[in-house]
C-alpha cells in the first residue's frame, strides 16, 4: 500500500473525536465497551461502532474474558502520535462509576480501610 495514503486513512481514523477518546483511554490501559460507555457518555451501540471501525482498521485489537471484550490499541504509530499529541498516557478515567467487574473490584472498598472507616 501506499504510505501516504496508509497515514493519511491513519490521520482521518484519529480526526473524529470519539475515535481519539477512544484510542487516549485504551491506551491508558485495555478496557470494555462498558467502560468506554462511561467514559464517553455515549450508548453502546455508537462506542461498537467506533471501536469495529478501528479495529478493521487494524489499529485496536480485543481480547475475550468471560462475558467481556477487552480492546487495547494495536499500533505503535498511533500509540505515538497520541503520546506527541495528547502528552503521555495517564491513569484510566471514569473507572469509578464504570459497572464492568474489572472496575468495581479496583473502586471496592478494601477490608482493612472499611473497618477503619467504621471505627
Amino acid at each position: 500500500m501506499d504510505p501516504y495514503r496508509e497515514t493519511a486513512e491513519k490521520f482521518h481514523l484519529l480526526a473524529h473525536p470519539a475515535r481519539l477518546q477512544i484510542l487516549d483511554e485504551i491506551r491508558r490501559a485495555e478496557a470494555c465497551v462498558c467502560h468506554l460507555q462511561t467514559v464517553l457518555k455515549r450508548p453502546q451501540a455508537y462506542v461498537s461502532q467506533q471501536l469495529r471501525v478501528l479495529r478493521d482498521a487494524g489499529l485496536v485489537e480485543d481480547r475475550r474474558e468471560g462475558t467481556l471484550v477487552y480492546y487495547r490499541v494495536n499500533d505503535p504509530t498511533v500509540e505515538r502520535l497520541l503520546n506527541e499529541s495528547l502528552g503521555p498516557a495517564g491513569e484510566p478515567t471514569g473507572r469509578e462509576e464504570c459497572p464492568c467487574p474489572r472496575c468495581q473490584a479496583e473502586f471496592a472498598p478494601q477490608p482493612a480501610a472499611a473497618e477503619a472507616e467504621a471505627r
